[in-house]
């Protein structure tokens, strides 16, 4: 057992745990954050991403040991930038959850793809995205809601630097 500082949602959180844990467990189990979800244990699903520093990862692959002090993690609970809001507004606006499960792996990738890439071609979207996967099929409203995030963050952008 080690203690390691984890910044969580812009909280520091120093556990107790193996080194080798997975990301998600501490997450989940001991910071005790439900949104980030199990899927398939082995970084093939989408359902555990969350991001560090910004970057889409597994955090069922990711070991707590490997997460120096200074970066930053968000999951889905600490999703509060204007961007994650519009990203948030456009998958309500396209229906996209049907059984919900994946949404907020979905959402963490999305946001991601969107703050390196703001005006992502169709084929930049799938290719971003192909990493999580949704049991119900809604792709074809994640891709729309994925544009509609970029269209609606590059107005908002566009506004703001106007004003």
């Amino acid at each position: 057992m080690k203690t390691i500082e984890l910044s969580i949602n812009q909280k520091v959180h120093r556990i107790e745990v193996d080194p080798e844990m997975p990301l998600l467990w501490a997450i989940r189990d001991i910071v005790g954050l439900k949104g980030t979800k199990f899927g398939c244990g082995q970084g093939l699903c989408g359902a555990c991403t969350v991001q560090l520093d910004g970057q889409a990862i597994r955090s069922c692959q990711t070991p707590v040991g490997s997460i120096t002090a200074k970066q930053k993690i968000t999951t889905i609970e600490g999703t509060s930038t204007r961007l994650e809001k519009i990203v948030q507004a456009a998958w309500i606006e396209h229906q996209v959850p049907q059984c919900g499960y994946c949404q907020s792996g979905q959402i963490m990738s999305a946001t991601a793809l969107l703050k390196s890439n703001p005006k992502p071609s169709e084929s930049d979207i799938e290719n971003y995205m192909s990493g999580n996967i949704c049991r119900c099929g809604t792709y074809s409203r994640i891709k729309s809601a994925i544009q509609t995030a970029a269209k609606n963050a590059a107005q908002n952008t566009s506004k703001s630097t106007k004003s």
